[in-house]
């Protein structure tokens, strides 16, 4: 039997901006088939946004929902989460948002261990403000600020986060939908700071300025790239330039900062 996905939808905000070719609208679907197995709530959960093209998601969707300024997605998620700690709370953010302008509340939230479930859409751009090169643009590709080609190192997103602190850290393409949409699930279920970076094709930003075709093929570039984590930790550091390395980085159960703070509170109460 086929899910009505449309139930999850604020159908009145469709046809959507996205261009044509874009990844995102794969990693709504992928978001919306986890929230779909776990049998959330629309009233349970709050979807917060930033700036950017993947920060558009929240009008999309029927639940309770942030679209805050640029890079502050992770702040204002977190004074949800402290005010509702019941609540399920996902941001949606991009590369830019949330590296950039964001970088500080990412780590920051990582280092916390709040429960949180952070999606980064990746596609290497500041796609919806004019193209501008982000901290994950890989080295030698071409944006509006970077017309002769990157020269800086990226940020490689999971790692960062995985050694900020977070509990649970995944990365998949949109080629890979289904096994993104697992990795979305397994963030929400666990307890702590959880983020899984999507890679998604932007042919009109990125792949237009760079040559690399339409966003069939931009796709196709994603699988043939894409790298199983086990696969990757047998190849040398030359092997793996330009390949996307796919998998759970890392998955453990560590304190989470909402519940440690009300101990605080209530070991406080205690001693007045």
């Amino acid at each position: 039997m086929l899910t009505d996905y449309t139930k999850y939808l604020r159908m009145t905000k469709f046809p959507h901006i996205w261009c044509s070719g874009c990844g995102h609208g794969i990693v709504l679907k992928a978001l919306l088939r986890a929230i779909d197995r776990l049998e959330l709530r629309k009233d349970n959960i709050v979807m917060v946004s930033g700036i950017g093209c993947s920060s558009r998601t929240p009008g999309y969707v029927d639940f309770n929902t942030l679209h805050t300024t640029h890079g502050r997605a992770i702040a204002f998620a977190t004074g949800v989460k402290m005010a509702k700690p019941e609540m399920n709370v996902i941001v949606v953010t991009g590369d830019g948002d949330a590296t950039a302008i964001g970088g500080n509340h990412l780590i920051h939230a990582a280092r916390r261990n709040i429960d949180l479930t952070v999606v980064v859409f990746n596609n290497y751009i500041y796609g919806m403000t004019g193209g501008q090169g982000s901290p994950t643009t890989p080295r030698g590709m071409k944006a509006s600020t970077l017309p002769f080609g990157n020269i800086e190192q990226p940020f490689d997103v999971c790692h960062l986060a995985a050694a900020a602190g977070a509990a649970y850290v995944a990365r998949a393409t949109a080629y890979q939908a289904r096994l993104l949409d697992k990795f979305i699930e397994r963030g929400i279920r666990r307890k702590g700071f959880a983020l899984i970076e999507a890679m998604s094709p932007c042919p009109t930003s990125y792949g237009r300025k760079n040559r690399l075709g339409d966003g069939a093929t931009m796709l196709r570039q994603l699988k043939e790239t894409s790298v199983k984590i086990t696969e990757a930790e047998k190849m040398t550091p030359e092997e793996l330039v330009d390949k996307i390395v796919v998998g759970t980085f890392k998955d453990v159960d560590t304190p989470e900062y909402v519940e440690e703070y009300d101990r605080l509170i209530m070991a406080a109460a205690q001693r007045a």
